[in-house]
């Protein structure tokens, strides 16, 4: 198929046969606002110059008119528009401001679309069982269709979906809140769950909802309900997904008289608390579509006079099914009529038969959603500043006899003076590290079935506090497909959804990489094997410079370049690292034990920090050294910076990170999470870390950077 991203031919559609269906007045009025949609049109041609005489030019012509004004400029902006027709059901459109079609995806879902934080797409599907499918990374994808290997999807007897429409993704708690109809209830899920998994609550409304908005600063839900209601929920989350409206909006003229019939889109703008509602009235009926605007949204309820009530031949209104908006653009999915309208302004003006600034004829849309993404920071893993606000720092627990601590992720807070919060992730855990959603990914092993993996755990940088591995908000990665036995340290690639695991079993050591979306017993994307048979610990992805350095036992560091080029290109095996690192002194490698096992490339210095655990019975020869220009070195290189000795206290330092500033490290021999600060510039030699925790068997550290509050 056509790749999603770089299909860019804008499919010309014939507007007169998609519109036979309305009324005369309403057809000549979608051709006149479809001219003014264009550039202005040519002037008329001017008079004819007058004939010169021999060997000599005429005289020139008069000036054209004018054309006409092109129609008012829309900001640059991407949409996804889900399709619902007989044809098209499955798929979604890439369209821009003006709606033009830049490419289609399958994704194989019809009703509501939304965004995740990390630019992954959520849909709904109600065409057999009701479902929901997460679709990773959709604008960067060139296969085309949605993918069981890196796409994940809800569905089953236990999720109790039957007719889900719309959807609302919180990215504050993590959560996808699902308008499902004729269940008439709200399905809420954890964003990571995935399979025939029961929800995480279900809240039962008083007629079928269509669809719903969330206000995640406020803790309201807003359920827009096809009896011309709308419910409002307070303190939703907090109050364990309460069961009963606070109130409720029912929009009226000025004489206090219901307008509303049938409810379907909602839209909140939180920056006015103003409400946008779409009305399709009759389903039947593709004239008797209604928009309403109520201000004070957060105050509204009983009979709610609106502020604005568009309806009528002109405004072309029959059943608009869903809304978007954007500032004070309202983009709506008209589907009786077969259009995508734009009402610029929608916040302001007259009520009335008022026609919309902008009409793009396309077939039964469905759903509507702006291709918002969460946050241009980088992993924490690849941090670029330089002194970065902290959350705090998260280690996860393991012990070599099972206790009370095993399986546990405790957030310290950045002075390594308190511990914040605790969550167990219900495995015996090795590594965790993070996306920028603030979700974790911890590897696990059991040494009874030799079947190991990553236990997926949403908002456990943030407020998972006190609470367990939950299948209905959380997922695995694991079964004999995977590869993953025995593994070790990993790193998440947020913005190119993938993550890269360390694979330590003796018979196929490596690094496997997944889908970040992924979920069960799925196949790696991508295998990268070091030469030589050696095992890895731990693996860190620059994803500017798309290199993979590899920290192996023996000693030395793997780099591979070009990793997601490469799979891209359509190879899943890489064999032999492209270059083989030796840290030494004075031209010299290091004398064994050499057993390197944490590592972390920072990208603004170029300098490849890594640890060193020499004898893992040894809690007194660990190490840990910078290498310089790490983006190019090769065979024997001279480390800049190397920390050793009884003060450090160094003896088996599993895992460390870079803050941009401080290295962070866990010492698993000794049981402290220890903090070196200003690492690069360290004079090194035994030296005494600036700050110390104790902790019990510490195995990884992650920082958590303060924006991920946000």
């Amino acid at each position: 198929m056509k790749a999603f991203k770089n299909n860019l031919a804008v499919e010309q559609i014939d507007t007169q046969s998609k519109l036979m269906k309305l009324t005369i007045s309403a057809l000549a009025l979608a051709v006149t606002i479809g001219i003014a949609g264009c550039s202005g049109d040519d002037g008329k041609d001017g008079a004819a110059g007058q004939q010169g005489v021999a060997g000599q030019d005429g005289s020139d012509g008069m000036d054209g008119m004018d054309g006409q004004n092109g129609a008012p400029g829309f900001a640059a902006a991407t949409f996804i528009l889900a399709n619902n027709g007989a044809d098209n059901a499955g798929t979604v459109n890439l369209i821009d401001q003006n709606a033009a079609k830049l490419s289609t995806f399958n994704s194989g879902a019809n009703e509501g679309v939304a965004f995740d934080s990390l630019g992954n797409l959520v849909q709904a599907a109600d065409s057999g069982n009701g479902s929901l499918s997460t679709v990773c990374q959709v604008l960067s994808r060139s296969d085309g269709s949605y993918n069981s290997s890196i796409d994940r999807m809800i569905s089953g007897t236990n999720t109790t979906l039957v007719n889900p429409k719309g959807i609302h993704v919180s990215h504050k708690h993590g959560l996808v809140l699902i308008a499902d109809f004729n269940a008439m209830q709200v399905t809420v899920f954890g964003k990571e769950a995935a399979g025939d998994v029961a929800p995480l609550a279900t809240t039962i409304t008083d007629a079928k909802p269509w669809d719903l908005t969330y206000d995640d600063d406020n803790d309201r839900l807003y359920v827009a309900l096809t009896n011309g209601d709308v419910a409002v929920y307070d303190n939703y989350v907090s109050g364990g997904f309460v069961a009963t409206p606070a109130l409720t909006i029912t929009p009226s003229d000025d004489s206090g008289a219901k307008v509303s019939v049938n409810i379907h889109g909602i839209a909140l703008d939180m920056q006015t608390n103003t409400l946008v509602l779409s009305d399709v009235g009759s389903a039947s009926d593709a004239t008797d579509g209604a928009i309403f605007v109520i201000s004070d949204a957060s105050q509204a309820s009983g009979m709610v006079a609106v502020d604005r009530h568009i309806a009528g031949p002109m405004s072309m209104l029959g059943n608009p099914v869903d809304i978007s908006l954007t500032g004070s653009d309202l983009r709506v999915a008209e589907k009786s009529n077969d259009a995508v309208l734009v009402f610029s302004n929608i916040f302001a003006g007259p009520s009335g038969d008022i026609s919309p600034d902008l009409v793009t004829a396309t077939t039964k849309p469905e759903s509507i959603t702006e291709t918002i993404m969460h946050n241009d920071m980088q992993d924490s893993s690849d941090s670029i500043m330089v002194n970065m606000p902290l959350l705090g720092v998260a280690v996860s627990s393991n012990p070599g006899t099972a206790g009370p601590t095993t399986g546990q992720i405790s957030r310290l807070n950045a002075p390594l003076t308190a511990e914040l919060a605790t969550y167990n992730a219900s495995q015996t855990i090795e590594s965790v590290a993070f996306d920028k959603s603030g979700t974790s990914y911890a590897t696990f092993d059991n040494a009874s079935t030799s079947i190991g993996g990553v236990a997926i755990s949403t908002k456990v940088a943030t407020s998972r506090d006190g609470e367990s591995f939950s299948m209905a908000q959380d997922r695995l990665i694991t079964g004999a497909n995977t590869g993953i036995i025995s593994p070790k340290g990993l790193d998440v690639a947020s913005d190119a959804g993938m993550v890269f695991v360390a694979e330590f079993n003796p018979t196929t050591p490596g690094v496997l990489i997944f889908s970040s979306c992924a979920t069960g017993d799925v196949s790696p994307l991508m295998t990268l094997t070091p030469s030589a048979s050696a095992r890895p610990w731990d693996v860190d992805y620059d994803s500017a410079t798309d290199k993979a350095f590899v920290a192996l036992t023996n000693g030395t560091v793997a780099v591979f370049d070009e990793v997601k080029s490469k799979w891209l290109a359509g190879m899943t095996t890489i064999s032999g690292e492209d270059r083989l690192i030796t840290p030494a002194s004075g031209g010299t490698a290091f004398a064994a034990p050499t057993n390197i096992h944490g590592i972390d490339y920072d990208p603004t210095s170029d300098s490849l920090i890594i640890s060193d655990v020499g004898s893992a019975a040894d809690a007194t020869d660990g190490k840990i050294y910078v290498i310089n220009n790490a983006s190019m070195a090769s065979g024997l290189t001279n480390v800049s910076v190397n920390i050793a000795g009884p003060a450090s206290q160094l003896g088996n330092p599993v895992d460390i990170m870079y803050t941009g500033s401080h290295l962070y490290v866990a010492e698993k021999s000794n049981g402290l999470v220890m903090r070196f600060d200003n690492i690069l510039n360290s004079p090194g030699g035994d030296i005494a870390a600036d700050v110390s925790y104790s902790f019990t068997a510490p195995e990884s550290v992650a920082i958590l950077p303060a924006w991920l509050n946000h």
